[in-house]
């Protein structure tokens, strides 16, 4: 698992030296640990280096409380992308960060840096914000522990700015964001909610600042998050 968790989202493939070296696992070791993962397909040797193999896209498919919440929410996202023609995401929540378990691109839209199983902080992204409003106890407390670090000129990095703006989330069941963690893009957002009122996932529409009207799609969003809610229950 160290040896897999080196990979980070840039790295098409690294060599063992690369390994090596931001693991701290001995080349001897890391070699012959290299060679059993390659005999399940795991990893791929290449040319020059390795690579992370199908095995681990098949298994990541297998995982059943993305793949049961993928499988559920894939109608209503793809009725959300043909309603908006932007760029639809759907994210869940782990640990200080969220994680995209879905995305549809729109061909209209700008470059979102955003990819399946790619990361981004909570607090700057509609999603991220969308869940945050909706999250356990303890977890906005987590995600200022952690450092609200400024992306762009607009990104909130005051806890109090922040409070208020997940009160006013929670209170409306949308997230909007406005350039604050790319510029020139803007989203908005609605929660997907457990039994229990916490937030086990959000939807978004993502597309550029200047055209993206928040507020004239926001109804459109909360509807499919709502119908995913339904249909999890």
């Amino acid at each position: 698992m160290t040896l897999l968790a080196a990979f980070r989202p840039s790295d098409t493939e690294l060599t063992l030296a690369e390994l090596t070296r931001r693991t701290g696992i001995p080349k001897p070791t890391a070699h012959r640990l290299v060679a059993e993962l390659a005999e399940w397909d795991v990893v791929e040797r290449t040319g020059t280096g390795i690579r992370l193999g199908m095995r681990l896209f098949e298994l990541g498919a297998l995982a059943p409380r993305q793949r049961d919440l993928r499988d559920t929410a894939a109608p209503f996202l793809a009725d959300l992308f043909e309603a908006t023609h932007e760029t639809v995401h759907l994210a869940v929540p782990d640990g200080v960060e969220v994680v995209y378990v879905q995305k549809i691109d729109s061909r209209q839209g700008p470059s979102v840096p955003s990819r399946l199983g790619g990361r981004m902080p909570a607090y700057c992204t509609g999603v991220g914000k969308a869940l945050l409003a909706f999250a356990p106890a303890g977890r906005v407390a987590d995600v200022v522990a952690a450092g609200l670090v400024r992306r762009t000129p607009r990104t909130v990095v005051a806890p109090g700015h922040l409070a208020r703006d997940l009160a006013r989330i929670a209170e409306s069941g949308i997230a909007e964001e406005h350039e604050e963690s790319t510029v020139g893009i803007a989203c908005v957002a609605a929660p997907v909610l457990g039994v229990d009122g916490v937030a086990v996932a959000a939807v978004s529409i993502t597309g550029w600042a200047h055209r993206l009207d928040t507020t004239r799609l926001a109804p459109a969003v909360r509807t499919a998050a709502l119908g995913i809610t339904r249909m999890l229950r």
